[in-house]
């Protein structure tokens, strides 16, 4: 009989045996392990969806300054990232793509300050709102590839560079194509794309045509920051590392695709 969660945001039993050995960096019974690793990840999970900050987890969860540092560990091995990576090719293979994209959609959106995160904080002058980009490449189904986060006064084509370099990375250089907006129109980010093998093409509103326009190719990308936005510890930038905001989309997406019960295709 499966396990009953404590709260909607604990991992099922399934979703805990695909995890486990992305999160696993000791040994379970390590001496220095005085928490379940899966309690330590289900109190992740609630910081993340809840947007509480660490020192108001419950108090039937583990100690917060545990999760702290275990969350430390898995962020900086980018355990979620990898986890992603994976989860992401068996949602492909599921929906008959293959396993690896050739086309993406780059994009950014900014996300408010808060006094934890005002160093790194920028103005953008177009949504007149201080805080942090968080720039990011999806597939064409809107799983998230690569994220960059900067301060929001940074130009979105300047992250063409790395966010290229990066999906080329996790797909073993199969991209060819990226759909932009017209914020990354110019010859620069054209010529950071074409470095990396890839033909950035802007898909532009037509011509006269003001407010929204459900565009072809970019509507994916606004749909996963609406599937972001549902964490509500992404609404605003909380976190000093920009390092903790990135692997954190990492830990949402991954989510998503845990709940869809993509990684049941692995089972025999």
């Amino acid at each position: 009989m499966a396990q009953q969660s404590g709260y909607p945001s604990d991992v099922t039993d399934d979703e805990w045996m695909f995890v486990a050995p992305y999160l696993a960096l000791v040994r379970e019974d390590a001496p220095q392990r005085q928490h379940a690793l899966r309690d330590v990840f289900n109190a992740l999970r609630y910081l993340v969806k809840t947007g509480c900050g660490w020192r108001y987890l419950p108090h039937d969860l583990p100690p917060w300054p545990a999760v702290y540092q275990q969350w430390a560990r898995w962020r900086d091995n980018r355990c979620f990232e990898h986890m992603m990576a994976d989860l992401r090719e068996l949602a492909r293979v599921l929906a008959g793509r293959e396993a690896e994209p050739t086309a993406v959609i780059l994009d950014a959106r900014t996300v408010q300050s808060t006094p934890e995160s005002g160093a790194r904080a920028g103005y953008d002058g177009a949504k007149r709102r201080k805080g942090s980009e968080v720039h990011v490449a999806v597939d064409t189904l809107g799983h998230l590839l690569a994220a960059v986060v900067t301060p929001a006064n940074a130009p979105d084509r300047g992250q063409v560079d790395a966010l290229c370099e990066r999906v080329q990375q996790v797909t073993g250089q199969k991209v060819a194509v990226a759909y932009v907006d017209q914020g990354y129109t110019g010859e620069d980010a054209a010529y950071a794309a074409a470095v990396h093998d890839v033909d950035l093409q802007v898909i532009a509103k037509p011509a006269g045509q003001t407010g929204f326009v459900m565009l072809p190719r970019r509507w994916v990308v606004e749909r996963s920051f609406g599937w972001a936005a549902r964490f509500r510890r992404l609404a605003r930038d909380y976190e000093r590392l920009a390092l903790t905001m990135q692997q954190f989309h990492f830990l949402a997406f991954a989510t998503l695709l845990l709940a869809k019960g993509v990684f049941r295709a692995t089972s025999p």
